[in-house]
């Protein structure tokens, strides 16, 4: 027998996965991802039979976890290219309320394995987008290697933070967001300088590695200062 339901259970009964999902997510930050389905329902305030209702199983609500967590982490990304000025100062001086999702993302890549491969390279597609529309605004310079570039600074800004969230055992996901943050003041520095105004003094090393690697289009100038 099938039973009808109304559009007010509808309702609910969507509104009950989402307060499961966004649970899972704070506990799976919290924990990790062997955060048990008691755990998770404590917290979202339901059966842990409610999760086996709606997710099946702790790797479809993984799945839909990371479905969400990456697209919250671009949206905010994306938001930050209106006023990338503006966005540095708020997360410099204010609470992070992307604490659970910055260590969601951590925990996703430290887990290993081809799960953690997959969800990188989720990140790097999200990223990808991010990256164009800062290049077609005039934020970012465009690159020789689009794809090469934007793996490189992926890879660099998920190791840093995964360096320092390793040897910060215990700390809640607030706790970690907020002495990265005060860490992350001695590293804004340094970073705006390489983006900024580069590293090396000259172009030798780059125009020597381009005739290396047979791009003629960018040979070097014919004297090096």
């Amino acid at each position: 027998m099938r039973i009808a339901t109304s559009a007010h259970t509808a309702a609910s009964d969507l509104t009950a996965r989402a307060r499961i999902r966004d649970a899972a997510i704070a506990c799976f930050a919290d924990e990790g991802f062997d955060a048990t389905f008691r755990t998770i329902a404590a917290r979202a305030g339901v059966s842990p039979g409610l999760i086996t209702h709606h997710f099946g199983s702790k790797t479809a609500l993984r799945a839909e976890c990371d479905a969400e967590v990456l697209r919250h982490y671009q949206e905010l990304k994306t938001d930050s290219l209106a006023d990338p000025s503006a966005y540095l100062v708020q997360n410099l001086t204010g609470p992070s309320a992307a604490a659970p999702l910055v260590v969601y993302l951590l925990r996703a890549i430290h887990a290993g394995g081809q799960p953690a491969r997959e969800f990188l390279e989720h990140l790097i597609d999200g990223a990808r987008e991010v990256m164009r529309r800062g290049v077609e605004t005039g934020v970012v310079r465009p690159s020789r290697d689009e794809e090469a570039r934007l793996r490189y600074l992926t890879y660099q800004t998920m190791g840093a933070l995964l360096i320092q969230f390793l040897t910060s055992p215990g700390a809640t996901p607030e706790e970690f967001v907020r002495s990265a943050q005060a860490g992350g003041r001695d590293q804004i520095l340094p970073t705006l300088e390489l983006f900024t105004e580069g590293f090396l003094t000259t172009r030798r090393m780059l125009d020597d590695y381009l005739v290396f690697v047979g791009d003629l289009q960018h040979a070097p100038p014919a004297e090096h200062p």
